[in-house]
């Protein structure tokens, strides 16, 4: 009889992993359309390089700002009511922003509509903290690879996609997205099954949910606390190339949105093979922790690379060669989801999706402030790849932190934390 219970239990996990994995691709498609547009969109309101660059500061800012205050009150509610209601306001939000963005008019719609898309969603903390809902520890790392991989399916298709668009009309990607996001609701609403069950679930705590509590947060859960730092690292240095990249890559080597779209197509692709596809395999024969270091070892040497390259096709080759710097993520979301119980895995994935947000609100000052002291240089200036020298150097700091961290836990597995204090 038990087994058959278990048996029953493995085909609802196993579907649900399905169901999130459809949801997750939907999400991205719809916001990687944006992301080749955005920047040439804000462009329209300014008339120089250099004030470019800081409109693109503040409209990114108002989007970080946003999520790093409400991230955490998100992840709390979704512990509370369940993830599939909190993700379903996430795809509300997404929608109505990206109309906005398609009908602004002036600077000041694009930054407020911004900041109103960052408070209403979430959706990749809840999305980790569904996948932890449905997975046994033991197997969360593979999920968490096939998760990213759905990711990666959304870069692929969203970025080249939102290129081909724009290349018609800048305006033409955001009314797609807002459909997708619009799509995604209907799926959530009509499909998608709640993933917490209720005696799993917890009240809501306003002190919990406190964004600047963050680093607390995250050192409580013990035995992973020190991985906060390459956490903070990594997500430093991947908001500050999500910020640049359009613009470094429009002044260098003169790409526009199509152009920004393949290349990005080229990252979606990387980030399956790797997650989707190799992350099993290698997890069977390669322990997590040589598995990290490699893959942040490889990270230094790909930006450090972009940040010297003068002709597109040195660009395609280092994201080649970095792929398997696409391992980090997943491996870091299993050692974090292991020191969570049933009950705070949403808590838990919020701390941590706030402590990313954090790192996104101050990478645009820090990117985008090297790009505008670089801005109006030559082409061929090296100095040109500042923003992707000081990467490199985070992602040295990244991997310091990582290597300190095994060479003393010894990939002992973590201590869950009953509660996030």
């Amino acid at each position: 009889m038990s087994s058959s219970i278990s048996e029953v239990t493995q085909k609802k996990r196993a579907a649900g992993m399905g169901f999130i994995m459809i949801s997750v691709i939907i999400d991205m498609i719809s916001i990687g359309l944006i992301i080749p547009v955005l920047p040439p969109l804000v462009g329209t309101f300014t008339t120089s390089e250099s004030a470019h660059t800081l409109a693109q500061l503040a409209v990114t800012m108002a989007f970080c700002i946003a999520n790093f205050l409400t991230s955490p009150i998100l992840g709390g509610l979704s512990d509370r009511y369940g993830r599939r209601k909190v993700l379903l306001i996430g795809f509300c939000g997404l929608a109505l922003s990206f109309f906005v963005t398609a009908m602004a008019t002036a600077l000041w719609m694009l930054i407020a509509v911004r900041l109103f898309s960052g408070a209403m969603q979430s959706n990749i903390a809840i999305a980790n903290a569904y996948v932890a809902d449905i997975t046994p520890p033991e197997q969360r790392a593979q999920r968490y690879g096939q998760l990213g991989a759905a990711f990666g399916i959304g870069f692929i298709l969203g970025p080249v996609l939102g290129g081909v668009l724009g290349h018609i009309n800048l305006h033409l990607p955001f009314f797609v997205a807002g459909t997708l996001a619009i799509v995604n609701w209907c799926y959530g609403f009509f499909v998608l099954p709640e993933s917490l069950a209720p005696e799993h679930r917890r009240p809501f705590d306003w002190r919990k949910a406190n964004p600047l509590a963050v680093f607390s947060r995250v050192k409580a859960l013990r035995g992973v606390g020190p991985l906060m730092y390459v956490i903070m690292f990594s997500g430093l240095s991947q908001t500050i190339v999500q910020s640049c990249w359009v613009l470094y890559t429009g002044h260098r080597l003169g790409w526009g949105p199509l152009d920004n779209g393949l290349s990005l197509l080229a990252v979606g692709a990387m980030s399956v093979l790797m997650q989707g596809v190799l992350l099993k395999p290698l997890l069977k024969r390669v322990p997590v922790a040589r598995l990290v270091t490699l893959g942040l070892g490889l990270s230094v040497l790909t930006n450090a690379g972009i940040g010297l390259a003068t002709q597109g096709w040195m660009v395609y080759a280092l994201i080649v060669i970095g792929g398997l710097g696409y391992a980090i993520g997943p491996a870091l979301q299993s050692q974090i989801s292991k020191a969570a119980d049933a009950t705070n895995q949403g808590e838990t994935m919020g701390a941590v999706s706030a402590l990313n947000s954090l790192m996104a609100v101050i990478a645009p000052p820090i990117g985008l402030g090297l790009m505008y002291f670089v801005a109006d240089l030559p082409k061929d200036d090296l100095r040109i790849g500042a923003p992707f020298f000081f990467i490199a150097l985070l992602q040295m700091l990244s991997l310091y932190f990582a290597a300190r961290y095994f060479a003393s836990e010894a990939e002992v597995p973590a201590t869950p934390a009953s509660s996030l204090s």
